[in-house]
């Protein structure tokens, strides 16, 4: 058994207990070299007559994190297999989880559980989505951690499993009684999404109510009959359709309840009675006056259907083209209804589909996106921003990224576009903060690149303008701690894979600098140690295997460097 202040594995030292259960406990520990804490899980293998139900468990949550890239989720950094017991290095997730919150204040305000559970549907959506689909199967508040963000973020995945098209039935029950749907005690058919659906709303139960389901003899009541103050409302109604006992009541899919728990209010008895007199209303307002607007309509959509059909044309026949035909078809697109988000989505994944942006490629998208060919005597990016913020936003911060990650020498390209969106509402706040760091690092190369003071005795230049390269690697290495969120809100792995590449890159090149700077050496070295590890344990696609390789030997490289500069 682990003891506090000794030290594991020769880097993490165990400062406290923060958790434990009947076969496991779970630790607080300190890299102290890169001064940074982790959560170290310790299941020792006495554990008696279920020692291998847990076991069996605790091989699946770690091969299945190892796979998995979500802010929501912890990623595993280390696995220990020792004579005792089976220990698991992971992100340490600060704060306390929803049951502690219910036993100190009770039931919970119905809107911070909304936003929980819009927040738990997307992780959730996540797992499902996986091939093979993951069904987490334990939802509970004390598997749901609260963040000093408000945000939240789930753990234990002990009773996980992968979803087998094949399969009728699960083999083994595995859950907690209460919150538990009723197929997961068998004979009833294997566990699916639904599943998830079931205990997440047995979940919202509780937090909105203040008793578990077990507190109410395993019955789901209408949340009314506890919180007079929320019967009749929107969120009463989702509970009892996540509750229902039959998997074909309840919502089908996590993206089906987030969009209800979107609409909420919508569903208030309240809302509903009202919404009926009005469209009472509006139905005899709409037959008095629709003979004489037959022939109008008729002609708009006569007139929109040529257009959509035009515009549809240039967008299927684009993904079937050449890069030159694409390159036009997709403009003449733009042109036809700047406004429209598809041809920007087609042309932006022509150019960054390998995640390299040639000179040539960056040229043919702002032809594109800044053709005035439009008959409205402004840009095409202009139009797409006067009539969705949203889509504009997020096609720039897309943009951006890539030309900060794969447009050789794209550093000013990526801080224009990033800074002309990075604290755009439309945008998530974890995405806001990605493009604030990405927007920083971008500002200090093209600073560093353009700093007639900078010369290889050091960074004099840098000092004068307030920034130093101490100001970089914190920059860097945030962004690599941040991995997850970076991944889960860049489209994929891809940017993760890249900023490690970054930190190589710069480390083969700045040595000296960051080491003047207060950067030590056993820092670089445990990035660089991070990053192989981080590698090892992914999954590459065909697209990311000229980037992966290029940062494996960019790591390499730095390696190498580090050992140089050390003798």
């Amino acid at each position: 058994m682990l003891q506090v202040g000794s030290v594991l594995d020769g880097k993490y030292k165990i400062l406290q207990e923060i958790g434990h259960g009947g076969m496991s406990v779970v630790y607080l520990a300190l890299n102290e070299r890169a001064n940074k804490t982790w959560a170290v899980k310790e299941v020792r293998k006495d554990g008696g007559n279920d020692a291998s139900v847990v076991s069996q468990g605790l091989v699946a949550e770690t091969e299945m994190l190892k796979r998995l890239n979500h802010p929501g989720l912890p990623s595993i950094i280390d696995v220990i297999d020792t004579d005792d017991s089976f220990i698991i290095v992971m992100d340490y997730i600060e704060g306390g989880n929803l049951e502690r919150k219910l036993k100190h204040e009770g039931a919970q305000n119905a809107e911070d559980v909304i936003r929980w559970a819009k927040q738990l549907t997307d992780v959730l959506g996540y797992l499902h989505t996986r091939k093979p689909p993951i069904i987490y199967r334990d939802m509970k508040p004390s598997n749901v951690m609260l963040k000093p963000d408000g945000n939240v973020s789930l753990i234990d995945f002990g009773t996980a499993r992968e979803y087998k098209s094949t399969s009728l039935q699960d083999t083994t029950y595995l859950g907690t009684r209460g919150y538990a749907a009723p197929e997961q005690f068998g004979g009833r058919g294997q566990t699916d999404a639904r599943t998830d659906i079931f205990c997440l709303g047995a979940t919202m139960y509780h937090l909105l109510t203040g008793y578990s389901p077990a507190d109410t003899q395993f019955v789901i009541h209408k949340i009314g009959k506890f919180r007079p103050d929320l019967a009749g409302t929107g969120i009463e109604a989702i509970v009892a359709k996540c509750c229902q006992a039959e998997p074909a009541d309840r919502y089908q899919s996590c993206a089906e309840l987030k969009y209800a728990l979107e609409h909420v209010h919508d569903q208030d008895v309240a809302v509903v009675k009202t919404r009926d007199r009005q469209w009472k209303t509006f139905l005899a307002g709409v037959f008095a006056t629709i003979i004489g607007a037959v022939g109008m309509v008729t002609c708009n959509i006569m007139k929109n259907n040529a257009i959509s059909g035009n515009y549809d044309n240039y967008i299927t026949q684009a993904r079937n083209s050449s890069f030159e035909q694409a390159t036009q078809l997709y403009r003449e697109a733009m042109d036809l209804d700047p406004g429209k988000y598809d041809a920007y989505e087609g042309m932006y994944e022509l150019i960054a589909n390998d995640y390299e942006i040639t000179a040539t490629e960056k040229q043919a998208l702002e032809q594109c996106i800044n053709s005035s060919k439009n008959g409205r005597n402004k840009a095409n990016i202009q139009c797409l921003k006067d009539e969705s913020e949203a889509d504009y936003a997020q096609f720039e911060y897309n943009l951006g990224m890539s030309y900060y990650a794969g447009l050789p020498g794209g550093k000013q390209d990526a801080y224009n576009v990033l800074n002309s969106i990075k604290d755009n509402s439309t945008l998530t706040t974890t995405e806001q903060r990605i493009a604030n760091t990405f927007c920083t690092l971008a500002d200090y190369y093209v600073q560093l690149s353009s700093n007639t003071g900078e010369n290889a005795g050091g960074d004099m230049g840098w000092v004068k303008q307030g920034i130093q390269y101490s100001d970089l690697w914190t920059k860097l290495y945030e962004l690599v701690n941040d991995r997850n969120s970076v991944a889960a809100n860049t489209g994929g792995q891809t940017y993760a894979i890249a900023m490690y590449r970054e930190v190589a890159n710069q480390i083969t090149s700045n040595i000296a600098r960051f080491r003047d700077s207060g950067v030590s050496i056993e820092q670089m070295q445990i990035a660089l140690d991070e990053g192989i590890a981080y590698l090892n344990g992914i999954q590459v696609n065909a697209n990311e295997e000229s980037l992966y390789k290029s940062t494996l030997s960019a790591i390499d490289t730095a390696n190498r460097a580090l050992q140089s500069y050390n003798r």
